[in-house]
Formats: structure tokens, sequence, C-alpha cells
């Protein structure tokens, strides 16, 4: 790969645009969770360590290309602040002359925040214009945001048209690492978890890694449309009646390819998703019409973690259940432990709500990695190149 990275780059005394994923939740003026905050932690300091002068920047929400202070970047520069144990400056705005003379004023050492970038159009629509403004606030571009390296944004792409010295921050050396590496050329058994809402939304990962593993699990709500093209009745479970022929090609096409596929056996029954209490478990075959699948049951929690005990490749996407209700959430937690007890493998974890799940059950720090991205982490696991990685190759060519 011919992108450069920030340890091969020499920074001292350099000016360093960094682009970091601070896209976190806010409430009252507080965030609520720092994980991507403290993810861009081992990038900034050693920057700071180098002797650079740091100008961060990045996008919070969806605040429709104008300026809205509830989706001010204010307290994510606090929080940075109270980590990083020095001074983190907030600039009134990401573009203009105002920022521009903050920017030329920096010492190394000193870092500034600059305001949420979708406060202008030209950030979503990698407006040129936009994207040379930005530029001028950085002798080097340092891109450290994964979790939007599927989006082709003027922070993300236009930028390094404009600087010729562009290289990836060590967070999102390690996706590439993990996900384009490891993951591209796995330890064997290779095991993949698929969990979630929707098959329509993974049906391009679902046919990849069928190219890839060994075994494929399966949970989730998207698991009812697998069920139903079984021929069992989900009741009035969320499915997707018109995708029965794809689930039906790939449960052909796992076994041409001799992939196990494993699905549940037995789940867990609800009226709905905010039921107090479930209404017990039922074999596939005995599903009553007015329930509601929420969770994988016993039987298929054994079978799950017994698939998976001797992987030595996991690679997890989708939670298995309605996991925020507790009611609906002992299928999720088993296989996290399960996963999490394997100490002899690399064990991948991606997208939103699976970084939510092992976060809320204390075993994080059991898995090898967790991935930043949910659009970046799937679409890099179909095979995709992701616009800000082909952007950091070309830079400076």
């Amino acid at each position: 790969m011919s992108m450069r990275f920030l340890d091969q780059m020499n920074i001292k005394g350099k000016r360093l645009l960094i682009r970091v994923d601070y896209n976190v939740p806010i409430k009252n003026g507080t965030v609520q969770d720092d994980t991507r905050i403290k993810g861009s932690l081992e990038t900034i300091q050693y920057c700071l360590d180098k002797g650079a002068a740091l100008v961060l920047c990045s996008h919070l929400g969806k605040p429709k290309g104008k300026p809205d202070q509830a989706f001010s970047l204010k307290p994510a520069a606090q929080r940075l602040s109270e980590l990083i144990g020095r001074k983190v400056q907030m600039a009134p705005d990401c573009v203009g002359p105002e920022v521009e003379k903050m920017v030329q004023a920096l010492k190394p050492g000193d870092v500034l925040l600059l305001e949420n970038l979708r406060f202008h159009e030209g950030e979503t629509k990698n407006d040129p214009q936009f994207s040379a403004a930005l530029a001028k606030m950085g002798e080097i571009f340092v891109n450290d945001a994964f979790g939007t390296a599927h989006r082709a944004h003027a922070s993300m792409v236009g930028v390094t048209k404009h600087i010729s010295q562009c290289c990836a921050g060590f967070l999102l050396k390690k996706e590439w690492e993990y996900i384009g590496e490891n993951l591209g050329e796995p330890q064997r058994p290779y095991v993949a978890i698929s969990g979630g809402a929707k098959v329509s939304s993974k049906l391009a990962v679902l046919y990849r890694l069928l190219s890839q593993v060994d075994a494929l699990v399966i949970g989730g709500a998207m698991a009812n449309t697998f069920l139903l093209a079984q021929g069992y009745s989900v009741g009035t479970s969320l499915v997707e009646s018109e995708l029965l022929d794809e689930a039906k090609k790939i449960m052909n096409e796992a076994e041409t390819r001799g992939v196990k596929l494993h699905l549940p056996t037995d789940v867990v029954l609800g009226h709905g998703l905010d039921d107090k209490h479930s209404m017990g478990t039922a074999d596939v075959n005995s599903i009553p019409r007015d329930a509601m699948v929420l969770d994988i049951g016993p039987k298929t929690r054994e079978q799950y973690a017994k698939a998976v005990a001797k992987a030595k490749t996991v690679m997890w996407n989708g939670p298995m259940g309605a996991f925020e209700n507790p009611a609906f959430a002992e299928g999720s937690i088993a296989l996290a432990k399960a996963v999490a007890g394997l100490t002899d493998a690399l064990t991948v974890v991606g997208g939103g709500d699976t970084d939510a799940l092992v976060h809320k059950t204390g075993m994080a720090d059991k898995f090898s990695f967790i991935s930043t991205g949910g659009g970046s982490f799937m679409e890099f696991l179909e095979g995709k190149e992701l616009p800000a990685f082909a952007a950091l190759q070309e830079c400076g060519r």
C-alpha cells in the first residue's frame, strides 16, 4: 500500500491539520460517550511529543450546512482538554480569516479544534473552494477518522488536493491493519458473526464473507428472513419477505462453498421491543402467530458458542437481538462472553450497535480490536475502496 503513515513523517515544528471523528453524543453541553475522542489520543499525543502544532477538525451530527449551536464541537474541545491535560482552543468557525489568524498564531504544543465542518455545505459536497480554504490550516494533513472514510467529503478527500504531504494517523492505520490485512488473510478457522436488523443492508457483505470464512453465524432480526425462507412461521417478527429468494441463495451458496451456516434453532419471544419481560422461548418450528422473535434462545446460544470456540479469527458485526432491552439481551451477552473468552484468536468487532454492546458488557478490553466505523467498516468488508484511503494514496503524486 502506497499510503504513508504518521510515524513515517517529519512533523517536528510543523502545523498539522488532523481530521478526527468527534461525532459524539452530547447532552446539555456534555459529552455522553467519549470513546471516539479517546480513540484519537494516541495520534494527538504522538504529535504533541514530536513538537507539532495541532489543528483538529471534525463534523458533528447533521446541521444541514449552516451554523447551529446544538451541533457545536465546544463540549468535545472541553472533554479533549481534560483527557490530554492541556488547553484546547476552540475556533469560532472552520474556515475564514479569523480562523486563519488563530492558526497562524499557534506554537508547537498548541491544540486548536475547528468548529463543526458541516456548518458549511461545502464539506459534504466536497466543494473545491471549501477544501482549499480548509487546507490553509495545515502544512501536513493527517486523516485519523475511519468512521467517515467512506464519505467523499472535503475534509476526507478534497483537502488532499491542496496539501502536498498527507498521511494516515494511528487509528486509521489500525483499521487498515486489522480489517484490511488481518481479515484479508485470516488465520483459520475464520468465523464471521452477522446480526442486526436487516439482510438488505448486509447482502454484499454476506456474499463476500461466504468467499472468505469457514463458518457464518447469523442472528438478530435478519435471521427471521432466513427462518421464513426455510419455511418456518415467524409470527409478527420483523422480516424482509422480498428477500426470501436472496436468503435461499445465501444458504445454497454456503452449502456449495462448504461454509457452515449457523441459524437459530430456538428463540426468545415478546409482543414488542418495549416488553418488560419476555414471553419465554420456543423452537423455531413452533413460533406463535402473535409473537415476535427478539433474541436467540438458550440452545442457540450454546450452538453459537461452540461455533466460535475453535476459531482463530472472529469478525462480529451486529447483535443477536434487541439487546438495548434487558429482557432480550441474554443472547448477545452470551455470545460476547464466548468471543471475549477466546485467548488464542484475533477478534474484531465492527458497527455501532456491536461496539455499544461490548462496552455495555464491560468486556471491550477482551477483544483484539473494536472498529470505530459503521458504514465504513461494512464497505471495507465488502471489498470496496474507501475514498479516504484512495485520497491518501494519491496525495502528493
